[in-house]
């Protein structure tokens, strides 16, 4: 604290020599004149001493017979005084300033955090949306507004939290486990079995192909083991039928179908893989670039033209930041230009083998994603000079069944007597009524 004092009043290192120095560092005591860092080099004493002390220090000075100068000045006077002397400095710090003061209200960078079902690309498409983008003012953030409408807009988040913390706009987010999807993308919600179930809902087949596993829970199959079916068939009708005595259908019965259908169907798969191809070489002349940017704007700066006529760019760049969320609009960095030549190469054998391997893999983990079983494979692969060949023809099964709407009608005419509490045998009154006119 002592040195602020110090700082703000103005202080200078003098050097005294003379008659008798130790007599007059008495005598700045009797006086109250403040010296400190005291140092002898022999013939003469170097110390610290306020401005007013050394304007103070003169007829002591006389006194006892010694002599002093200033080495060196500290302090904000003195740096005041030199600053008047440099307007141009000056006045380049006071705009400086106060471009950071204008700089400092609005928002030049966007950070969420908490979020993983949600992309930050999905989030920041929002906030452009609702215009909330960088470079937008601060005083026109609504940060409650925003808390509400992502809650709002996104089911899947639960919680948010909106900051501002410098020129840095911070989201917090909290997400919610993702509902379950049945195979149609529909949620597994009661509404939606309750809406499913008051309609109906058929089983179809999305795949042509031979039936080769059914096993049914709810509806009326309409296929068995072996049948071929095409793309479209119903396999389980969700329509269930209610026969008279005379066995004609009296009503349907809608329900949603539950089934355990397989399909095998043959499938054929091609992949062709050149031998040749084009590999970059880095001759190794390389140019430097530097920089910089202001918002969406961008400056390269070169000497001269870029001589290659084949090369690679790379670098980075850096957003300038004061303290610890004071961002600005201003972006930095360096590049570097590289040289190469394209020059075409040949795989080797084994290469081509690992390449072949790789493609093949790839085409048996897609099918297991899509839970689809490989049950017979016959796999070749031609080779010639200029490029590989891979033919598969698989043998595969899957449950490729679609749930949709029934598309059975409901049966016309008359309603059930019974649902309408009618007697349940008029004839059987009327015979009655003529037993007892003839008693």
């Amino acid at each position: 604290m002592l040195h602020w004092v110090q700082y703000i009043k103005g202080y200078v290192t003098i050097k005294v020599w003379g008659y008798s120095t130790e007599r007059l560092l008495n005598l700045c005591g009797n006086h109250d004149i403040l010296v400190w860092d005291i140092v002898g080099h022999g013939g003469y004493t170097t110390m610290n001493i306020s401005v007013q002390g050394f304007f103070a220090l003169k007829p002591l000075l006389k006194k006892t017979g010694t002599r002093a100068s200033v080495l060196k000045r500290y302090g904000l006077p003195f740096f005041v005084s030199k600053m008047g002397r440099r307007k141009i400095f000056v006045a380049g710090f006071a705009c400086c300033m106060l471009f950071w003061m204008l700089m400092a209200g609005f928002i030049w960078n966007i950070k969420i955090e908490g979020n993983y079902v949600l992309t930050d690309d999905v989030l920041l498409d929002y906030l452009e949306e609702n215009n909330v983008r960088v470079s937008m003012k601060k005083s026109r953030l609504q940060i409650e507004a925003l808390e509400k409408s992502l809650r709002e807009d996104f089911d899947v988040i639960t919680w948010t939290s909106v900051q501002v913390k410098g020129t840095t706009l911070i989201i917090y987010i909290k997400e919610n486990e993702m509902p379950d999807y049945d195979q149609n993308g529909q949620p597994e919600d009661g509404e939606h079995e309750e809406a499913q179930q008051a309609e109906g809902m058929d089983l179809i087949a999305a795949r042509s192909g031979t039936v080769s596993y059914i096993i049914t829970r709810s509806g009326v199959p309409q296929v068995a083991l072996g049948d071929t079916v095409e793309k479209g068939d119903v396999l389980v009708s969700g329509a269930v039928p209610v026969y008279n005595e005379d066995t004609t259908v009296r009503k349907y019965q809608f329900v949603e179908s539950d089934a355990d259908i397989r399909i095998r169907y043959t499938e054929s798969v091609s992949v062709k893989k050149d031998i040749l191809y084009e590999e970059k070489i880095y001759s190794g002349r390389q140019k430097k670039m530097i920089m910089f940017g202001i918002r969406d704007k961008e400056w390269n700066l070169k000497l001269g033209k870029i001589p290659y006529e084949e090369y690679d760019v790379s670098g980075e760049k850096k957003q300038v930041k004061l303290l610890d969320r004071l961002y600005l609009p201003v972006f930095y960095g360096g590049k570097t230009v590289q040289e190469y030549e394209m020059v075409r190469q040949k795989h080797t054998v084994d290469e081509m083998n690992v390449m072949m391997q790789e493609e093949w893999q790839k085409i048996m983990s897609t099918l297991d994603e899509k839970g689809v079983q490989i049950t017979q494979k016959n796999v070749t692969i031609k080779k010639n000079d200029k490029d590989w060949v891979l033919n598969a023809r698989m043998q595969l099964e899957e449950a490729a069944v679609e749930l949709v709407p029934t598309s059975t009608e409901p049966v016309g005419g008359e309603e059930d007597p019974l649902e309408d509490g009618a007697p349940q045998d008029n004839g059987t009154e009327e015979s009655n009524a003529s037993e007892a006119d003839s008693e």
